[in-house]
């Protein structure tokens, strides 16, 4: 009886460190998967009503909880109103590098949600003031064109609001399918640099 009940202790011992084994190998399994998979990505913000610098600052806050690994941000910049009625006040604008092993979908979805709670219609109109603006620049190498979603964004290469924030923190990147730096398309738009956000407004 003893011998048989030693038996069934060191078996079942056994099998426990099995289990543990096992379970010890597939969180190091997802872990290099969920690493491998991990892509950077660009998000371009933008405010002009309810204090923008403190709004972005906010925003900034909230992407950089969702980032799953490196966060930089820009500074903030004072961007006139391109395409909008005499008197809209300025845009405060920035940009953000996370990492996500989210696809271009989900995060997506996920800033259009935090616009929402910021305050921004679901179904809002175009060139209008807004208290957020978040677009997805550019994620991974990833060239696609949907309906939905194109990646790069189509007119991030036209706009010193975008380029001049992302040559801050990344000069020498390149936006999937072009050849130029953000710096040598910042410097072949030819347009005067635009000027830091006032600390004092924040």
């Amino acid at each position: 009886m003893a011998n048989s009940a030693t038996e069934s202790a060191i078996k079942g011992a056994a099998e426990s460190v099995k289990e543990s084994a096992v379970e010890s190998a597939m969180r190091r399994y997802d872990r290099a998967m969920n690493h491998s998979s991990i892509q950077h990505a660009l998000v371009a913000l933008g405010s002009n009503l309810d204090a923008p610098a403190t709004q972005l600052k906010r925003a900034v806050d909230h992407l950089q909880r969702h980032s799953e690994g490196t966060f930089v941000c820009s500074s903030i910049y004072r961007t006139p109103p391109h395409a909008m009625p005499a008197g809209t006040p300025d845009f405060a604008n920035a940009v953000v590098r996370l990492e996500t092993t989210q696809s271009g979908p989900e995060l997506l979805s996920f800033l259009n949600s935090l616009e929402v709670f910021f305050g921004r219609p679901a179904n809002h109109e175009k060139n209008v003031s807004r208290v957020l603006d978040l677009d997805l620049i550019a994620l991974g190498e990833v060239i696609s064109q949907s309906e939905a979603l194109t990646l790069p964004h189509p007119r991030a290469a036209q706009r010193d609001f975008v380029l001049q924030p992302i040559v801050e923190i990344w000069p020498d990147y390149r936006l999937p399918g072009f050849e130029a730096t953000a710096s040598e398309l910042l410097a072949q738009l030819g347009s005067s640099p635009l000027q830091y956000w006032d600390t004092s407004d924040y």
